[in-house]
């Protein structure tokens, strides 16, 4: 029985953690509280996906938190991470459950109650709903679905759902309101001056919204 919480879930995003790294930022935010950490870097070839992901592994051992990397499954298997995350336009979760066994966590983006209500849960463990506002960290997202958007997604979808889309501390309880097991953020940690204490406000309304 694969055991994870989606509760706080970080992206990182290497242009706005520049300033003191990823794995820096990873490491900070899971001091803070994160519980998930998603390694996706759009332009980094598999050779530097590993090697950051290498570094991510042994920052976040003994810590709880997973390490999940975004749509190289090459990286994710060398790396040893607990998960990969795919999109609809990357593989076809057949193939990536092939590809990485059984026991890895595998994460899927759905994009609409249509999507979401297709998920096989034999294969997929968790589905990434959203973005549920316009946000400039994904240049090519979908239309924004919004809190009844998530909810209707969340609804549909079989397996837990985070929801991932300009989120910060102060939308907690209306993400949690839907249904969702939890929230992916991005900037609202990356780039911050103090990731740590951000991340710690952020569980902090996370705590109230599931109180």
């Amino acid at each position: 029985m694969k055991t994870f919480d989606l509760s706080l879930y970080l992206v990182l995003d290497p242009d706005l953690c520049a300033g003191i790294g990823m794995v820096e930022t990873a490491r900070r935010a899971v001091a803070g509280g994160a519980t998930i950490v998603q390694l996706r870097d759009k332009h980094a070839g598999t050779t530097a996906m590993i090697e950051t992901g290498r570094a991510l592994k042994q920052a976040l051992d003994g810590t709880g938190a997973r390490l999940i990397v975004n749509d190289d499954v090459e990286a994710a298997i060398a790396i040893g991470a607990d998960g990969l995350h795919i999109g609809q336009e990357d593989m076809d979760a057949v193939r990536a459950r092939a590809m990485i066994g059984p026991d890895m966590i595998l994460g899927l983006s759905v994009e609409t109650a249509a999507l979401a209500a297709g998920v096989d849960r034999s294969l997929v463990d968790y589905t990434g709903v959203g973005p549920v506002f316009a946000t400039p960290t994904k240049a090519d997202h979908k239309q924004p679905i919004g809190f009844d958007g998530l909810a209707k997604l969340v609804a549909a979808s079989p397996v837990p759902s985070v929801a991932i889309g300009g989120l910060k501390a102060e939308h907690a309880a209306k993400v949690f309101a839907a249904g969702a097991s939890g929230l992916a953020v991005v900037s609202a940690i990356c780039g911050t001056p103090d990731p740590e204490a951000a991340t710690r406000r952020i569980g902090a309304e996370i705590r109230k919204a599931r109180a």
